[in-house]
């Protein structure tokens, strides 16, 4: 059965009383997860309050009880691999063993340059994000001192200590589309694959690349969790559904070409129901209105006790 989740942007006005809020809604609404991003800043400027990342989830940790946490994700040019391990490794065990790493390359060159951060080439991203993805394997599931030599990254002796509860320590989730870069990634490191905003013909596609890519690693096709996510917009009535699309300047026919989930509860069901059927394990619902936690409540009451 598909889990249903929640996503927020972090850079999209994300503070602590919005945070709070979120996060008791959420959870108490039923939902399955809650991941965020992890930005500074819009690409397009207008810049809002935002959260960092690790700090707002160490806070979900202790103020929730069983949904899972996530990162939607971090990129590898923010923080060494390292010291990101030890975050995560820390905050899935202050959880009870539910917390997701979600890692990326990193695309926004905006929040780079505002804050110092070296914004690298695509390629040398990939490059850094391969390496972080193996310093990360090691560091959570080796129980003996390694050295590790990369051409960006370089450990000697190094152990987590305390080792991770949960053996392993928490999944590692890759997040993206491209099926030259990426999808190997996601073959050869991930637990989870994260679609971002597909809609069903191109996630079907993709789906059969990165089967092909899990082949040539030795791997089955149900050796990983397929996640999707996809911005949601939802209203009870048809009146205030179109309202809103026009106020946001988005045709009712035109939902992104099948990338969002518009509608009613009805309609929202069968949307749901139609990525399920295309082999989507979690759904994280993008929630752009983090005031408003009323429709998001009468979104669960409608649509989850469907699945």
């Amino acid at each position: 059965m598909t889990q249903i989740g929640i996503m927020i942007e972090g850079s999209r006005g994300l503070n602590w009383p919005r945070w709070k809020r979120i996060l008791q809604t959420v959870e108490d609404c039923g939902f399955q997860s809650l991941f965020r991003s992890d930005h500074f800043t819009n690409p397009a400027g207008g810049d809002q309050d935002s959260l960092e990342l690790w700090i707002s989830l160490a806070y979900a940790a202790s103020h929730s009880q069983s949904m899972e946490l996530g990162s939607l994700v971090a990129p590898v040019t923010f923080r060494h691999p390292s010291m990101q391990a030890r975050y995560a490794a820390a905050i899935d065990d202050l959880s009870g063993g539910r917390l997701v790493l979600g890692m990326g390359a990193g695309w926004q060159a905006r929040e780079h340059q505002r804050f110092g951060l070296p914004f690298y080439k695509t390629a040398t991203r990939y490059q850094m994000l391969e390496e972080a993805l193996r310093v990360t394997r090691l560091l959570l599931r080796s129980d003996m001192p390694f050295n590790f030599q990369g051409a960006h990254y370089q450990l000697e002796d190094a152990i987590l200590l305390p080792r991770p509860a949960r053996a392993g320590g928490p999944p590692i989730l890759i997040g993206g589309n491209g099926p030259r870069r990426t999808l190997p990634l996601v073959a050869k490191y991930a637990d989870e694959w994260n679609a971002d905003a597909l809609d069903l013909a191109a996630y079907r596609e993709r789906r059969a690349i990165l089967r092909n890519y899990l082949s040539a690693e030795g791997r089955a096709t149900d050796d990983i969790k397929y996640s999707l996510m996809t911005r949601v917009i939802y209203r009870q009535t048809q009146a205030q559904l179109d309202a809103l699309l026009h106020e946001s300047g988005i045709s009712g026919a035109d939902p992104r070409e099948g990338r969002m989930i518009v509608g009613t509860a009805s309609q929202v069901v069968d949307q749901i129901s139609e990525r399920a059927e295309a082999g989507v394990d979690r759904l994280m619902l993008r929630w752009l209105e983090q005031d408003d936690m009323v429709n998001l409540e009468r979104l669960a009451r409608d649509v989850l006790p469907q699945f």
